[in-house]
């Protein structure tokens, strides 16, 4: 990719922007040198890579990047065999611990999604426990080494400690008897060795070695004679301390020497995953989308908003190019609209080739360009004395020897900065000339003359940024298919310029190109109406498509609960029948024993017949529980279209709308759905008196449900996944109870919770809209939720 576009479309603040994101300084260098691919394959994987990064943020919260840094210098001086000072190493055991982690992180247990490509990344970790272990069993901090690493640093400084124990009782006897000779009564430090401030005139009082002097000459520092040799004793073990140091960071330097092919691997790798999350991060900050990539040099970006505008007023723009035609121009008054959806679309393709999720609205799809050319903003250049107009041309003229049908060329105010006139017909010329070879075009201007070209010309489409004469400001709103009104006289009457200029310049202005801009005004009001009534229209298709599905569900679901209430209440009422038989032939039985043991036949015959009618009773219940679900209701004699019937399944009133096929099915309408049934399995109303009863019932029971659940739900401190299933079972809940409006407490923390919860909001069903929490309410730390 060209350098120039680059700079042109700010694709280094991006970067600069990635930057804030990575945990070290090897991971900044990974995004300074990114750049677009040079293959869809890798543009596709780095994409991919991005995404599946951005869903393990919000499934498991931030990866285990902590204490990493860059060691790259510590690594290849250690792979020199060089000995490695204490703060690398334990860097390096800091490295070796986060790659770890990152595997442990990074790797699927059963039954959670899969991130194939992140995990064939780190499938390279080659953990070295070991290894660490060693590093910080014996260092604890870059100045620091544990008393534990080996037996003899611990006894020398065991004996250290003895000794500076000792010498610090002798000094403090020697400074009790000769305080006179002192000038202060402590003693001090010079190089390692104990030494007390002697008054200068005093200096053949004291037995000892002069070490320093103040800078008045007044003090000298003398180390006592007694002193002496409990100092050469401490500097002797300190020599040794350090050599024992110095052996062992020696020894772990060469361990690391040993695994030095698997320290490179795991940290190459520790520091492309800093590189991939952070465009994870960043692109949950723009709330990025992945988008398609496509081979043939189309693409549709939906709603796609400038990543470097505030994202509080950037407006969204939608733009496609390459499938019906394969140049735009875009018309219209000097706004700055027209440039910044150039920009858009321009660093939308740059982003998005260099593996960066784009801020655009799903199913978005972006082209695979081998090349993007920009000829965009002020190019007058002082030191090779050329003009704008010049300098303009000479970019163009190297895009024209440059670009072919892998290519997207942007161009904005084509043609300005020489005579109008000239200048248009030159812009139509290079237009046509790179549209011949099939290069995809972007171009802005300002001329009437490519409005013209652009409707009468096959594959070149107008396009004009929607600008509001009454405030004088451009919306900003891209409107493809409608070429650009100047709005000149419009904008200068709001101004306040009189009436009598503006009509004498429309009479300088032929009637043909007043009619045109007449043409273009009524074009550009019917499609905007025409453009909200499809988006209303849209979204209640969408409404209604998802109460349909609703519905549905909720069918089914009633369905499997009516059809398992029937068959325990039949199994219940079975099994106290079976008991009943059961206790009724146990009496007989023990009646007749009694009669062996005196009772007449003729009570044996009373209790013949008392025993059939138990059992006649019995049989007669058996068969109303096997066909009281059947039974319900009188059946339909006739049928009629419209007719109002019961169907008992459902315990619903249904409407017929079709007349019996010859499966003896008929279709009906339960409220938005529409179902097959049979024609014997419907019942005539047998009264309005039960239908009232049901819905009273109903109601009861929604009342006494939202009595019971709460209208809040507090996630703070669980992880994505958790807090997912939390709120989709909790709206269940909060719907069936009838609540309105209900809140979501996830806390402010990073926003990745945030992005969880609104990713599930977006799609659920019950959710009719939301929003986050104003002052009072929680602000950004909660999200209030309106349902259906």
């Amino acid at each position: 990719m060209n350098k120039k576009s680059l700079k042109v479309l700010e694709f280094e603040k991006i970067k600069e922007t990635l930057k804030k994101y990575t945990a070290s300084s090897a991971g900044k260098a990974l995004i300074e040198e990114l750049e677009p691919y040079e293959s869809s394959y890798e543009v596709r994987r780095a994409l991919k890579e991005t995404e599946e990064a951005l869903k393990l943020l919000g499934k498991k919260g931030n990866p285990p990047f902590e204490g990493l840094y860059d060691v790259r210098d510590a690594i290849e001086r250690a792979g020199k065999g060089g000995t490695l000072m204490a703060g690398s190493i334990l860097k390096i055991g800091n490295m070796l611990r986060c790659a770890r982690n990152l595997k442990d992180y990074i790797g699927r247990k059963e039954q959670e999604e899969a991130y194939p490509l992140l995990e064939n990344i780190c499938e390279g970790i080659v953990p070295l426990k070991s290894l660490e272990n060693s590093i910080f069993n014996i260092i604890i901090s870059e100045e620091e080494i544990a008393d534990s690493a080996s037996t003899t640093l611990y006894n020398i400084r065991k004996a250290l400690r003895e000794k500076n124990s000792s010498i610090r009782d002798k000094v403090n006897d020697f400074i009790r008897s000769n305080s006179k000779y002192l000038q202060e009564n402590l003693y001090t430090m010079r190089g390692e060795r104990y030494v007390v401030p002697v008054k200068a005139e005093f200096k053949g009082s004291v037995n000892g070695l002069v070490h320093d002097q103040s800078s008045s000459g007044a003090t000298l520092f003398m180390e006592p004679i007694t002193l002496v040799k409990l100092n050469n004793d401490i500097k002797e073990l300190m020599l040794k301390e350090k050599a024992e140091i110095e052996r062992l960071l020696a020894e772990l330097s060469a361990k690391i020497y040993e695994n030095i092919n698997a320290v490179n691997i795991d940290s190459k790798i520790v520091w492309e995953m800093d590189f991939i999350f952070a465009k994870a991060k960043y692109a949950s900050d723009i709330n990025g989308i992945c988008p398609e990539v496509n081979d043939d040099g189309s693409f549709d970006i939906v709603e796609g908003r400038h990543p470097l505008i505030d994202r509080n007023i950037v407006v969204p723009s939608s733009m496609e190019l390459g499938k019906e035609f394969t140049s735009v121009v875009i018309t219209g008054p000097n706004t700055g609209g027209k440039t910044v959806t150039l920009k858009t679309i321009g660093l939308m393709h740059i982003m998005a080739l260099s593996g960066i999720l784009i801020p655009a609205r799903e199913n978005s799809s972006i082209a695979f360009y081998k090349e993007i050319f920009a000829d965009i903003g002020d190019e007058q250049s002082i030191e090779q004395s050329l003009s704008t107009f010049s300098s303009h041309m000479t970019n163009i003229v190297n895009i024209i020897e440059k670009a072919d049908k892998e290519s997207l060329v942007l161009f904005d105010e084509l043609g300005a900065g020489t005579d109008p006139t000239e200048g248009a017909a030159l812009a139509i010329s290079i237009l046509e000339y790179l549209k011949n070879r099939r290069v995809k075009i972007i171009a802005t201007t300002h001329y009437s003359e490519l409005k013209v070209y652009g409707l009468k010309t096959d594959g070149v489409e107008n396009a004009s940024v929607e600008f509001d004469v009454e405030t004088l400001k451009p919306t900003y709103r891209l409107l493809l298919g409608i070429p650009g009104k100047s709005n000149a006289f419009e904008i200068s009457k709001r101004l306040g310029l009189i009436d009598n200029i503006i009509d004498d310049a429309r009479t300088l202005i032929s009637t043909d190109s007043l009619k045109f801009e007449d043409v273009i005004e009524n074009l550009q009001s019917k499609s905007i109406k025409a453009e909200r009534d499809a988006m209303l229209a849209s979204s209640l298709k969408e409404q209604s498509m998802t109460l349909k599905e609703e519905y549905e569900k909720k069918l089914k679901s009633l369905e499997k609960v009516r059809e398992r209430e029937i068959n325990e209440a039949k199994r219940e009422a079975r099994n106290l029948l079976r008991a009943a038989k059961e206790d009724a032939d146990k009496i007989l039985k023990d009646m007749r024993d009694l009669e062996k043991l005196g009772y007449s036949s003729e009570a044996r015959g009373l209790l013949e017949i008392e025993r059939k009618k138990l059992k006649d009773k019995l049989e007669k219940h058996e068969e109303k529980i096997d066909l009281s679900s059947k039974t319900k209701g009188k059946g339909i004699k006739e049928v009629k279209l419209g007719m109002d019937v019961m169907l008992p399944s459902l315990n619903q009133k249904v409407t017929i709308i079709s007349m019996p096929d010859s499966k003896g099915e008929v279709q009906v309408q339960a409220g938005i759905m529409k179902i097959n049934v049979k024609v014997k399995d419907l019942t005539e109303i047998s009264s309005t008196e039960d239908i009232k009863q049901n819905k009273i019932k109903s109601k009861r029971e929604v009342k006494l449900n939202m009595r019971t659940t709460s209208s809040s739900v507090d996630l703070r401190g669980m992880d994505g996944q958790e807090a997912e299933y939390t709120v989709d079972k909790y709206l269940d809940e909060a719907y069936l109870a009838g609540l309105p409006e209900v809140s979501i407490i996830h806390g402010k923390g990073t926003g990745i919770l945030r992005k969880v919860i609104n990713d599930l909001l977006k799609a659920h069903p019950h959710v009719k809209n939301y929003r986050l929490g104003e002052y009072g309410e929680g602000g950004s730390g909660v999200t209030i939720v309106q349902l259906k």
